[in-house]
């Protein structure tokens, strides 16, 4: 007995000793990898190098288990930032994270986060075909030397989107390189793509290495996401483009003759921030003009946000920024990137569809889209079974939403099913019909996204219809007793109408970090997007789906952004030396908020008029963007006293100022002081006091050569405004004149009509602006004689407009407006009461545009304590360059 007890005292007592190790080992921490931002001038001067002294910031707070190894420091390094941004990112544990932050030269350590993508019509649709495309890009301007940068999931360059055909040489500004790797040399890269880069330590040091036997490790674009956004912000332009027919056309990026630089920084994991962060950092050291993001994450306080802290270093080096807003939608608060240095892109449809018919048994049509093209064809004679598994409980039936593994044989086999969108991607729903023997696919627009139709290159024959219209089948294939159906497709149309429509994914505003700020800043298109697409990855992007295309037709906030980073790129081009924050201005001032049919631009969600929370200040409008007339401008001290107003600690105002000398002058009373393109006021109080918002604006250079397109285009608008050169001339009194003839001079009012009638309309608009600005300061001085006060003063510029205005207008406590002739516009608002919208309110040569947007509830509380009366305001100055005559 005591033999067998000592027998068992050894293998127990190892047993232990392995449980106590394995618990050990799980009780060590864990390291995670850590973005530290540096003050540069901090570095003490026993250090040659900023990365001697990371290494040694790295080693001082490493545990005491690691501080023998000589290389520990270096190797837990993952990234040196040095140019947007200074700093490193490493590996710690959440001990040394803490240590970190309280070591000298140190301003912040952000945890790293992980990014999701923001998943030919569009040219001519703003209004840049190629006969005006033509006349932007001439070869007086330095064109060629503008780089759009676009933060992706790599490039495929053997696209001809990316041909360099007509282009010049790499400008000799450019410092980039093309990094070579699995399936990418250096011949990909040409005069075109002008550069390609991959980072993925971040990634690799969180997710493990990457599996290059499925990845490549290499600039190649294998998923098609960054291939679609290069080619739409700057692709040559491609004759007979299309997806299976859909959508044919010439297919042309926003900036056809810009250079594109690729930087991969998204894997099949994910994009991680410390890679995205290298990645800024190195591409405004590489020289571009123009950053396309196409990624975001959740809201986060500036100084917490990587991606706005480098955006800002960006910003600060001449580099425009463009990020998506988010496809969140249609919940309010839910915008990414709000920084008001980056330019916020939400997205809106064109005037392209691809109809589609839905025939019930009962004779009824329901009217959705579709991008299907393939063998398995429903005839448009017969009539096929059509079944809907959803049941009628407010809980929703995972067959309804056709996931995978719900769908049985003997309940679909040989009929149409009706899915409800949601969940899973719409394209595999129809895969699970398709396995499960179903013939074709209705898909049903839930609540969540309304009216709002998004094409898909289904894998059989599907339809995507409405909500409304996914009620009226659901309801037929319950009521009937042998419900019926057939599906047939249209192709593409175009002029539909109305466009552009706010899309219902697109992320809605206010601000939830700065209310005073407006996001999203405009609209672009983002839905059903014809562009450049990877040969590695079907156009369904599931892996079952063996297709492959060159071109394909995406929809996404993911597609609105490039549109804005291409048409920036052409404004940089025009004006070289204008700031990020004016090429921001001339987009946002020269916004419009109606569709084609002349009414305020729909939101898709809802049906209803579209607000500054889900539009910002309007849908951009490219050649009126090249000369926006006058243009608000904001500088690295103007963006700092903005953060001031947003009760940063010193050591988090460090993160922008990069400087301890640099403090706060408080020359803002409150954000809203910046000098932003829009004005958003809040009214925390009740009764609300006068609030006094101040903005400086700069007169814009003129471009002629692009100026004098929409002249043109009114005169063949209006033929009988046209001239002909052969023709006689008349002057202003009516009488002949030949050409070469000199024009009689006359004085006093008639003197100015003679002199408007035989030059350009913009001179004669010259003089109506001039009458427009007499009649405001008459109104203002009656108004001040009056005994006794008056009502509240409208300047007739509410009035004076050249579309349809919504009934429900009205003002109600504008105390004052007043448009001054110099540096200041100054606009002192009460309160209002309802919804005030004005669409489009334009002059010849100038526009005065004025909305405001009260939350209808008013006690309604958006991120504060109490209640608020959230004002949103815009006041935008237009003018399309005229000078005095």
């Amino acid at each position: 007995m005591d033999f067998c007890k000592a027998r068992w005292k050894v293998p127990a007592l190892c047993l232990v000793t392995v449980l106590l190790q394995a618990s050990l080992s799980a009780c060590a921490p864990t390291p995670k990898t850590y973005i530290v931002q540096m003050a540069a001038s901090e570095m003490p001067s026993s250090f040659d190098f900023y990365h001697e002294w990371y290494a040694s910031t790295v080693k001082s707070v490493s545990s005491s288990q690691l501080e023998d190894e000589e290389d520990d420091a270096s190797t837990r390094i993952i990234y040196n930032y040095e140019t947007a941004f200074h700093g490193f990112a490493a590996q710690l544990d959440e001990e040394e994270a803490e240590l970190m932050a309280e070591a000298d030269g140190v301003l912040a350590v952000i945890p790293e986060t992980v990014l999701q993508l923001h998943t030919t019509r569009s040219p001519d649709f703003l209004g840049i075909g190629p006969e005006v495309s033509n006349r932007i890009w001439s070869d007086s301007l330095a064109d060629h030397d503008v780089v759009v940068g676009v933060l992706d999931t790599g490039i495929w360059p053997e696209s001809p989107s990316f041909s360099d055909k007509g282009l010049g040489p790499v400008p000799a500004k450019w410092k980039g390189l093309c990094q070579t790797g699995r399936g990418f040399t250096t011949a990909n890269c040409n005069r075109k793509i002008v550069g390609a880069r991959i980072f993925y330590n971040g990634y690799e040091a969180s997710s493990g290495p990457i599996n290059e036997t499925t990845e490549l490790k290499s600039p190649r674009d294998q998923d098609g996401h960054g291939t679609h956004t290069a080619a739409t912000a700057a692709g040559s332009p491609v004759q007979d483009a299309n997806l299976y027919g859909y959508a044919g056309g010439v297919a042309r990026g926003m900036a056809p003759r810009a250079r594109v630089a690729a930087y991969k920084v998204c894997w099949a994991g994910g994009c991680f921030s410390s890679d995205i962060l290298a990645a800024v950092d190195r591409a405004v050291s590489d020289g571009v003009d123009v950053l396309s993001i196409s990624l975001g994450g959740g809201a986060s306080r500036y100084y917490l946000d990587s991606l706005s802290i480098a955006s800002f270093g960006a910003m600060q080096m001449g580099v425009f920024v463009a990020c998506s807003a988010g496809n969140a939608g249609p919940d309010p608060i839910s915008l990414t990137n709000l920084s008001p240095w980056i330019t916020t892109v939400g997205a809106s449809t064109m005037d392209r569809d691809f109809p589609a018919t839905v025939t019930l048994g009962n004779g009824a049509n329901i009217t959705g889209v579709s991008l299907y093209k393939g063998l398995r064809n429903l005839s448009p004679q017969e009539q096929y079974p059509v079944v809907y598994l959803g049941g009628n409980s407010s809980m929703p039936d995972p067959r309804s939403l056709c996931l995978e593994g719900t769908l049985q044989p003997h309940d679909v086999s040989g009929k149409i099913v009706i899915c409800d969108r949601g969940i899973s991607p719409r394209v595999q729903k129809g895969q699970v019909v398709k396995e499960a023997g179903g013939i074709g696919m209705i898909l049903a627009n839930t609540a969540a996204n309304g009216e709002e139709l998004v094409a898909d290159s289904h894998l059989l024959p599907a339809v995507a219809v409405g909500e409304a219209e996914g009620i009226a089948a659901k309801s037929y294939s319950k009521s009937a007793p042998k419900p019926t159906a057939t599906l047939s497709f249209g192709g593409t149309k175009l002029g539909i109408r109305p466009s552009p429509v706010v899309a219902a994914f697109s992320s809605r505003g206010p601000n939830i970090l700065t209310l005073e700020i407006l996001k999203p800043d405009v609209v672009a298109p983002g839905v059903n997007i014809l562009a450049a697409w990877s040969g590695d990855a079907s156009p369904s992007s599931l892996s079952s789906d063996s297709r492959r295309v060159g071109f394909n037709i995406l929809s996404g906030t993911s597609m609105s952004c490039p549109h804005v980073a291409g048409v920036a790129a052409l404004i940089k081009a025009s004006h070289p030396d204008w700031s990020p924050a004016q090429i921001k201005s001339a987009l946002m001032t020269t916004a419009y908020v109606h569709d084609n049919t002349y009414r305020p631009m729909k939101d898709a969600a809802t049906g209803k008029a579209s607000t500054p929370f889900e539009h910002g200040a309007g849908h951009i409008h490219p050649v009126r963007a090249l000369t926006p007339g006058l243009v608000y401008d904001i500088g690295q001290a103007d963006y700092l006293e903005f953060l001031c107003t947003q009760h940063m600690t010193p050591m988090q105002l460090r993160t922008f100022t990069k400087n301890s000398n640099m403090t706060c002058r408080h020359t803002f009373s409150s954000a809203s002081d910046l000098n932003y393109p829009a004005i958003s006021v809040v009214f925390a109080d009740q009764p609300s006091k006068a609030l006094t918002v101040r903005r400086t604006h700069t007169r814009a250079p003129t471009v002629e050569r692009v100026a004098s397109v929409p002249y043109r285009r009114r005169q063949r608008d209006r033929p009988w405004r046209r001239r002909r050169p052969s023709e006689a001339r008349r002057s202003a009194c009516g009488r002949s004149r030949r050409p070469g003839q000199r024009r009689t001079r006359r004085r006093g009012r008639g003197a100015r009509r003679a002199r408007g009638a035989g030059v350009w309309r913009k001179r004669r608009s010259w003089w109506r602006v001039r009458r427009l600005r007499r009649r405001l300061l008459r109104a203002q001085r009656r108004r001040r004689s009056r005994p006794g006060g008056s009502p509240p003063f409208v300047p007739p510029a509410l009035f004076y407009a050249s579309s349809i205005l919504l009934p429900r207008l009205r003002v109600q406590g504008i105390s004052t407006w007043i448009v001054r002739e110099h540096e200041l516009f100054v606009l002192n608002l009460n309160s209002t009461t309802g919804w005030l919208c004005c669409s489009n309110l334009r002059f010849s040569a100038a526009s005065l545009e004025f909305g405001v947007s009260l939350d209808q509830a008013a006690s309604r509380s958006i991120g504060g304590d109490g209640p608020w009366n959230l004002v949103t305001a815009w006041l935008i100055v237009w003018a399309l360059g005229a000078e005095k005559a």
